[in-house]
């Protein structure tokens, strides 16, 4: 999760924790080094308020907390707080994540198994998934809503609800909608930073775009916006959707596609980041950041410009458009286009 800090976990028992307003001065960059005892982690989210991390430690197959202490806006003090209880001992959990308001924990087995936390390390609830295997299991940027894929061709997603009367207290999960249309398991998916929009890869070679702001108690569906194809590989994709959902990124093995949002061609192609498998990946404003060999490479979203151009010459050709709107509009496509020729992409 990437907010004011960064973070990446390495096998030798670190944690790097980032200043990302630093990195565009490499003389400049500052880190924060935290050694693990015993042990390493495989999966690390940030609290709501960026004051702790929790993580999954791999041999003890556990969920950790720790507490982040600043002084003078920097970290001093990486401090365990709390070891969560065991749960589901014998399955290796594939997912961690923690809600926007911070009310609930998820973790996600490679089972069928979906653990709702509270952020004392309580049960509130479980959940099968029914799909056979789980893939991915995330909670929506809105922290309404979990979603689940696996070997079934399609996306669930279940309300998380609490009580009115009491803010903190837990009432129940309920099914909200399926996204449904693919042939084959979804790998992965990825929301956009609103929660309006959902991407998925497929096993299958294809990807979609699906409208997910929708009132589902009242009978709406959820809209398939376009549908692509990627180049498969016998590695797992993984897909990442940007803020603004105009831009959809595939990793497969150690090479990134590039779609638009809006028509789902593909617009460039990152061959060879590393020289092993990409093991993540997520968009930030306008930059998008790819992890695998023990590095962090973030790259400039050249193709979100590329698609804002193409939007607000659009909005231009409209009939009814204001004469502020037109000149706002002209400045962003010229404003736009001075980014791409700094980069070269003119």
């Amino acid at each position: 999760m990437l907010r004011e800090y960064g973070k990446e976990e390495v096998v030798n028992r670190t944690v790097l924790i980032w200043y990302l307003k630093d990195l565009s001065n490499a003389k400049d960059r500052k880190t924060f080094r935290v050694n693990v005892d015993y042990d390493h982690f495989y999966k690390l989210v940030w609290s709501p308020d960026s004051k702790a991390i929790l993580g999954i430690k791999s041999t003890g197959n556990a969920i950790e907390a720790y507490r982040l202490e600043k002084k003078d806006g920097a970290f001093t003090t990486f401090a365990k707080a709390l070891t969560f209880p065991p749960s589901n001992e014998n399955d290796d959990m594939i997912s961690l994540d923690i809600a926007c308001n911070g009310k609930f924990i998820m973790t996600a087995t490679n089972t069928t198994d979906i653990v709702l936390w509270d952020i004392r390390g309580n049960v509130l609830d479980h959940l099968d998934t029914c799909l056979m295997t789980n893939y991915c299991a995330k909670i929506s940027p809105c922290g309404r809503f979990i979603a689940v894929s696996g070997f079934t061709p399609d996306v669930r997603l279940w309300e998380v609800k609490f009580n009115k009367t009491e803010l903190r207290s837990y009432d129940k999960i309920v099914k909200a909608f399926d996204l449904t249309g693919h042939k084959s398991g979804v790998w992965d998916f990825a929301f956009d930073q609103d929660s309006t929009h959902l991407a998925s890869v497929c096993k299958d070679g294809t990807f979609k775009l699906f409208h997910i702001d929708i009132d589902y108690l009242r009978g709406e569906s959820p809209k398939c916006l376009l549908n692509g194809a990627y180049e498969t590989k016998a590695v797992p994709p993984l897909i990442a959707l940007s803020n603004s959902a105009h831009v959809i990124a595939i990793a497969v093995g150690c090479d990134v596609y590039l779609f638009s949002g809006i028509t789902g061609e593909l617009d460039y192609k990152i061959e060879g980041i590393f020289n092993n498998n990409i093991v993540a990946m997520k968009f930030e404003a306008t930059q998008l950041f790819v992890a695998g060999d023990r590095q962090i490479r973030a790259f400039h979203n050249i193709t979100g410009y590329k698609v804002a151009i193409s939007i607000a010459k659009e909005k231009i050709k409209e009939r009814n458009i204001t004469t502020a709107t037109y000149e706002r509009l002209e400045r962003q496509i010229e404003d736009f286009k001075a980014i791409l020729k700094e980069h070269e992409y003119s």
